[in-house]
């Protein structure tokens, strides 16, 4: 369903794995199911933040003076509302200095098409180094309306972190946007009729929040 040359990075880490598998069981209650969420986008944000600019500094230690590096580009990061959200509190975990954006992109359930209710983004991402988190990469709809309104706002360098893909999604994004590289464990076996991936781990938003159907 789409190339090897898809700039596409699966992120084997055991730890990684191990999530996934919690979080597509449906028997994982909402604790733990919160917990896992915030586990695994830790792991996947370390690895999509891996190219981030870096600078030489020397710092005093108690002993003597010791060289590092530090990040030195600006890094924005963008949910896609709502479960995206679920995401976000990892990543400024290890980013603490990161500025965030917000893009609300809601999702026709008959025709799979996204349309933007809300956008909100720092200023200056010509010069930043955006990572959009959003937990399912499905028709490639919302991530394309998320990128169109990334680029529109100025953003050059961007990276998608996504905890579940399907096929079709990735050949969507890259037929638009084929320089965005996407961080995911794993690419599922495709859509099914309702545009849900399988074999998936259903809703993230209500499985996230708690508003699944009784």
């Amino acid at each position: 369903m789409y190339s090897s040359a898809v700039p596409v990075h699966l992120v084997t880490h055991p730890l990684v794995q191990d999530a996934l598998v919690t979080l597509r069981d449906a028997r994982t209650p909402l604790e733990a199911f919160r917990r896992t969420a915030r586990r695994i986008s830790v792991l996947l944000a370390t690895e999509a933040l891996r190219d981030v600019p870096t600078r030489e500094v020397t710092v005093q230690t108690p002993l003597e003076q010791a060289p590092g590096r530090q990040v030195a580009g600006d890094v924005v990061v963008v949910p896609v509302l709502r479960a995206g959200l679920g995401m976000l509190d990892a990543v400024l975990e290890l980013v603490p200095t990161a500025r965030v954006g917000h893009l609300g992109l809601r999702r026709d359930e008959t025709t799979a098409v996204a349309s933007q209710y809300y956008a909100k983004f720092p200023r200056g991402l010509a010069d930043s180094f955006v990572l959009m988190i959003d937990p399912m990469l499905a028709t490639g709809g919302s991530a394309v309306s998320g990128l169109d309104r990334l680029v529109e706002a100025g953003a050059r360098s961007i990276r998608i972190a996504c905890i579940v893909a399907a096929p079709e999604g990735i050949a969507v994004v890259a037929a638009r946007y084929p320089d965005v590289h996407i961080y995911t464990p794993v690419v599922d076996r495709e859509l099914n009729e309702h545009k849900f991936i399988l074999p998936g781990l259903g809703d993230f938003g209500d499985r996230l929040y708690g508003t699944l159907e009784s």
